[in-house]
């Protein structure tokens, strides 16, 4: 209260009414936050923490730790003495051709899969809410049991599917004893649709239940605008669905990039000369067929650095467009 407002207050008081004391209490319910009671969300999430550190920073650190070393089965049996390498088996492996190879078939091929699976899950998202109670309870139900499936059998699956002398899609198609494993692009194509169709149902139902919570007074309005159905995924519910399409993208993108059983399963290790290999599979070749742990090591670092440059790089592009995450 200024000087003039306090003096104006006192005219004002009635007669015989005490004086009001400047330093008369706050009310209550005004106090301001007790001290410490900025450290209480940290101590119930301190037990997740601890178990998230010891889960996933120390394996970090240590796999950190063993791409600045010379070790290999030698160190390992206690032969050799481990040497410190610094940056050099970084800078092999940057000067491997074949890195630099793998590393491109593994961002196509991430993105192939990404954005199958996004367009594939958000339109049986659409799809669901278009049809009957039935048929949504079956397709769930379905979609379900793929993402349920382990992976090393699904992809044994399809491997079945796709055999050039007893898979049924050879047979419909008429292909007679086509491999679609032997060459390079209908391998990757193969695991393509393997990857999608276990991935998919996680972007579906969560798209789906994104869409169930947008009013239908909006939707019942821009159908009435004569929007088609596109339009209004397009302009409508992508827009008020893109924190939860940030989600399912990035997700996606962790798994696509990192993808190892399907390919090592369905492909025997890699392909033919190795044609069909990703960083996944080309780290575990190093670190444990080769026995070159460090260079193995070094490669799952450098997966991590790229991953975590994507998903910055992406959260950053979304709050410059102004959404809040």
């Amino acid at each position: 209260m200024t000087p003039d407002s306090s003096g104006v207050a006192e005219r004002l008081r009635p007669p015989g009414a005490p004086a009001r004391s400047r330093s008369a209490p706050r009310p209550l319910g005004r106090r301001g936050p007790r001290r410490g009671a900025g450290w209480t969300p940290w101590l119930y999430l301190a037990p997740a923490l601890v178990v998230l550190g010891a889960l996933l920073v120390y394996p970090i650190y240590q796999l950190g730790l063993i791409s600045f070393f010379r070790y290999t089965q030698a160190q390992v049996s206690g032969g050799e003495p481990t040497t410190f390498q610094g940056f050099g088996n970084y800078a092999e492996l940057f000067g491997d051709e074949q890195f630099w190879q793998v590393l491109l078939a593994t961002v196509l091929f991430a993105a192939a899969c990404v954005g199958s699976t996004l367009a594939v899950g958000c339109a049986l998202a659409v799809l669901l809410t278009r049809v009957r109670a039935l048929p949504r309870l079956a397709l769930m139900l379905a979609a379900l049991g793929a993402w349920a499936t382990p992976a090393v059998t699904g992809s044994t699956v399809w491997l079945f599917l796709f055999d050039p002398d007893f898979g049924p899609v050879n047979r419909l198609l008429g292909l007679g004893d086509h491999s679609w494993t032997y060459g390079r692009y209908s391998a990757f194509l193969l695991v393509l649709l393997e990857v999608v169709w276990c991935s998919f149902p996680f972007v579906m139902v969560t798209v789906y239940a994104g869409i169930r919570a947008v009013p239908g007074e909006v939707l019942e309005a821009a159908s009435l605008d004569g929007a088609s159905q596109w339009r209004i995924w397009r302009s409508v519910l992508a827009p008020m669905l893109r924190p939860i399409l940030t989600v399912v993208t990035i997700q996606s993108v962790i798994w696509d990039f990192k993808v190892f059983t399907q390919i090592y399963v369905m492909t025997g290790g890699g392909g033919i000369a190795g044609q069909n290999l990703v960083l996944n599979v080309y780290a575990y070749q190093q670190a444990f067929a080769s026995s070159e742990y460090s260079l193995g090591s070094a490669i799952g670092v450098v997966m991590l650095l790229i991953l975590m440059a994507v998903t910055v790089g992406y959260l950053r592009l979304l709050r410059r467009q102004g959404e809040e995450l």
